[in-house]
């Protein structure tokens, strides 16, 4: 029985998602000790709330980053297509069944152009995008002049509640914002799990000539990783919309770092071809107690920006150096080759 113990430790301790998790666990009862009203119910569900829009981003970069690439534009994408379905909604009477798929297509169709350009003019993935987030929300705020839209209509601006309870700590409710974010997690599952694309983008990431000799289509590849960040990021857009009630368009930028830092925390190599969606929503949850529990304790809101900055630090020095043996491998046959 000991050594059964011991051997099913051994296996659930051998993949990282485990030490995310008794990582979040040791951080849960150090709060609760500290601050008491951490560990209730409605803290939970406001902490799953707020962090909501994060993890609908992060499952989207979280493909992309297993394909081998990154993408820091979401934010502007989400803007866009939050504030021209907006636009649409309120200026021209759009109704739910329109403009929900105008949204979710303006994004796609940004990501999709994120594809293009990184695909055929053969540029790093971090300069592409770097260049269209600043195109996306530059043109954005110059055709709006910076203008919100506060007025949106009944149908996106009323809060949707699925469940609520009384507590002692106050009334809990489930509402649109974390029912979408399951419904996200969920098919990301099922896209990188189970569907044969999932594999091929884990293929492309883990070794693009590998991938292009086995007959793997790159270009396909490459749009359906950068589409399915678009489509993300609208949906975010939208949601963030709904839970706030307004449209901004400087609302959702500054989101990128916490994003890429939940995706790198949860396992998601920045090199590509590594990474699982449980991992992923360990890192946001890991951010998320930390944050919340610093906020509790009264900590100055900076603090946490450095830790997020040190964990994407960390990360590119974990990948910097797990590739050298790699690269070397590589020199050594060249170099052979070239001998020979």
């Amino acid at each position: 029985m000991r050594d059964l113990a011991r051997h099913l430790a051994r296996r659930a301790f051998a993949r990282p998602e485990a030490y995310l998790a008794a990582l979040v666990a040791v951080m849960c009862l150090v709060w609760a000790a500290l601050a008491p009203s951490f560990l209730t119910l409605q803290n939970a569900v406001d902490l799953v709330e707020n962090y909501s829009v994060t993890a609908i981003f992060a499952v989207g970069l979280f493909v992309v980053l297993v394909a081998g690439g990154i993408d820091i534009s979401f934010a502007a994408t989400a803007s866009v297509a939050q504030y021209t379905t907006a636009y649409v909604a309120t200026s021209h009477g759009w109704p739910p069944l329109a403009c929900i798929p105008f949204g979710l297509g303006i994004g796609v169709l940004l990501g999709c152009v994120n594809a293009a350009l990184i695909h055929y003019l053969k540029v790093t993935s971090i300069i592409i995008t770097i260049a269209t987030m600043s195109a996306f929300f530059a043109l954005l705020m110059y055709f709006t002049g910076g203008v919100s839209i506060y007025t949106l209509p009944d149908w996106w601006a009323t809060r949707v509640v699925f469940f609520e309870t009384e507590t002692e700590a106050g009334l809990t409710r489930i509402t649109l914002p974390v029912v979408v974010m399951l419904g996200a997690v969920l098919l990301t599952w099922v896209l990188m799990a189970r569907l044969s694309a999932g594999r091929q983008l884990y293929a492309l990431g883990g070794n693009p000539e590998a991938a292009r000799r086995l007959g793997i289509n790159v270009a396909a590849m490459h749009f359906l990783a950068y589409g399915y960040l678009g489509l993300m990021a609208g949906v975010a857009g939208l949601v963030q919309a709904h839970r706030v009630g307004e449209s901004v368009p400087s609302a959702m930028v500054g989101q990128e770092l916490n994003v890429l830092a939940s995706a790198v925390l949860g396992g998601a190599s920045l090199a590509g071809g590594i990474g699982t969606v449980p991992g992923v929503l360990l890192g946001i949850m890991l951010l998320a107690v930390l944050q919340n529990g610093l906020n509790l304790l009264g900590v100055s809101p900076y603090f946490f920006q450095i830790v997020i900055g040190l964990v994407i630090l960390a990360s590119t020095s974990i990948t910097a150096l797990s590739g050298r043996p790699r690269r070397r491998a590589r020199t050594d046959v060249k170099t052979e080759e070239t001998h020979v």
